[in-house]
C-alpha cells in the first residue's frame, strides 16, 4: 500500500512540474522579425515579445545584402529554423539569402550566399535544408545544406517552376520534409516536387488550383495543405509528389483580396490577412482538412481603412497572431482565443515603407 501511495504522489509531482513547465513555455518571452527590405542595404529588425503579446525594438541587423524598396507579392520571405536559432532572410534586390544565428538580444550574421536565381522571394527550411524561391527571369527553386553558420548550394538541386514563372508566390516543406510546394498565381496552379534523401526535389508536378490565384499557405499538423486565393477565397488539399488533391474549394472570406495565410500551433484555427478589406478573416480547420469560417461576415479582425495587411506569423507559444501592416508601417499583434477568436494587442510603429515578410518565435 505504502508503494501505492509513493507512486500516487510521485506521478502528481511529476505532473504539476509538466504542468509548470508547459505553463512557463507558454508565457516565456520571444521576437518578432521582419525585412526593411531596402535597396539601399537590407536589414532585419528585431522586436522582442513579452509574455503578454507586446513588442519592443532590439534592434536592426544588416544581412549584407539589398533589397526592392517594395512589396515582394509574396509569402516567407524571413524564416526561422525548427528550433529558431537560426533565422532566414531573402535579398531580393541582390538575389542573395542570408543565415543569421539567433542570440538572445539579436541576431548575429553568418553568411550571404547567392540564391541560385534571381529576385528570391521566398525561403523554407526543414532540418538541415533549405530551398530558396526564385521569381525573376524563368523563375526555379534552389536547394542548400545548412551548417551551424554556413549555406552552401546543393549541385543538381535547381528545378524549373511547372508554369513556368508564372507569378510565385511560396515555397514550403510539408511537415515530413518529403514534399515541396509553390503555389503560382498567374496560371492559378500548385506545384509540387517529391525531395529525395540527397534534399535534391523532383521534377514538378502541376495541379490546377480550386480557387483563383492561390497565393500564400500553410499545412496543419496533419499534413493538410491550406492555401490563400487572393481572387477571395481560402481552400485545402491533400499533397503528395504526385499533386494536390481538393479537401475544402474556394471557401469565400467575403473579403477582399486575401493574399497570406498562417496556421496555428494546434493545428485548429487558420487566419487569412486580406489586403483589399483591412481584415483578417478566422477559420476553423477539421481533422480532415476541411475549412469553414468562423465568422458569417470573414471578418475576425477589423485592421481599418487603407491599413493593408500582409504577412502573417503566430508565436512559437501559439498564443499570439502577428501581422505586418503596409498601411501603417506597424506590426499588429492579436492575442488568440480559445475559440479562435482575436483580441487586439498594442501594435508598433516605425517599419520602413516596403517593408516585407514575418516571422516569430
Amino acid at each position: 500500500m505504502r508503494t501505492l501511495v509513493l507512486g500516487f504522489a510521485l506521478l502528481a509531482t511529476l505532473a504539476l512540474a509538466t504542468a509548470a513547465t508547459a505553463s512557463s513555455s507558454d508565457n516565456s518571452p520571444g521576437a518578432v522579425y521582419t525585412l526593411t527590405n531596402s535597396p539601399a542595404g537590407n536589414a532585419v529588425d528585431v522586436f522582442g515579445r513579452a509574455a503578454d503579446g507586446a513588442l519592443t525594438p532590439q534592434g536592426r541587423f544588416p544581412t549584407g545584402g539589398t533589397g526592392t524598396g517594395g512589396g515582394l507579392g509574396s509569402q516567407g520571405s524571413v524564416v526561422l529554423s525548427n528550433d529558431n536559432r537560426q533565422l532566414f532572410a531573402v535579398n531580393a534586390g541582390s538575389n542573395s539569402i542570408s543565415l543569421f544565428t539567433v542570440r538572445p538580444n539579436g541576431l548575429e550574421l553568418d553568411a550571404t550566399v547567392a540564391s541560385g536565381g534571381t529576385l528570391p522571394i521566398s525561403l523554407t527550411v526543414h532540418d538541415s535544408l533549405l530551398y530558396a524561391l526564385n521569381a525573376g527571369g524563368a523563375g526555379n527553386i534552389t536547394g542548400f545544406t545548412v551548417g551551424s553558420n554556413s549555406i552552401t548550394p546543393i549541385a543538381g538541386s535547381t528545378r524549373p517552376l511547372g508554369a513556368g514563372s508564372s507569378g510565385p508566390a511560396e515555397v514550403a516543406f510539408s511537415p515530413d520534409g518529403g514534399t515541396l510546394v509553390v503555389t503560382e498565381k498567374s496560371s492559378s496552379t500548385i506545384d509540387t516536387y517529391g525531395v529525395g534523401a540527397d534534399g535534391i526535389a523532383g521534377t514538378p508536378t502541376v495541379s490546377a488550383s480550386v480557387g483563383a490565384t492561390p497565393f500564400g499557405f500553410d499545412f496543419d499538423n496533419r499534413g493538410h495543405l491550406l492555401v490563400s486565393n487572393a481572387s477571395g477565397s481560402a481552400s485545402s488539399y491533400e499533397v503528395t509528389a504526385r499533386g494536390a488533391s481538393v479537401i475544402s474549394g474556394a471557401v469565400a472570406t467575403h473579403q477582399g483580396a486575401p493574399c497570406w495565410l498562417v496556421e496555428t500551433k494546434n493545428g485548429r484555427y487558420a487566419y487569412t490577412a486580406n489586403a483589399a478589406a483591412g481584415t483578417i478573416s478566422g477559420f476553423s480547420v477539421a481533422q480532415d482538412g476541411s475549412l469553414a469560417l468562423l465568422d458569417p461576415s470573414g471578418a475576425t479582425a477589423n485592421l481599418g481603412a487603407g491599413s493593408h495587411p500582409l504577412d502573417e506569423a503566430v508565436s512559437s507559444n501559439g498564443r499570439f497572431l502577428y501581422n505586418l501592416t503596409d498601411g501603417t508601417h506597424s506590426i499588429s499583434a492579436f492575442r488568440i482565443a480559445e475559440d479562435g477568436s482575436l483580441s487586439p494587442v498594442a501594435s508598433i510603429g516605425g517599419l520602413p515603407a516596403g517593408a516585407a515578410g514575418i516571422a516569430a518565435e
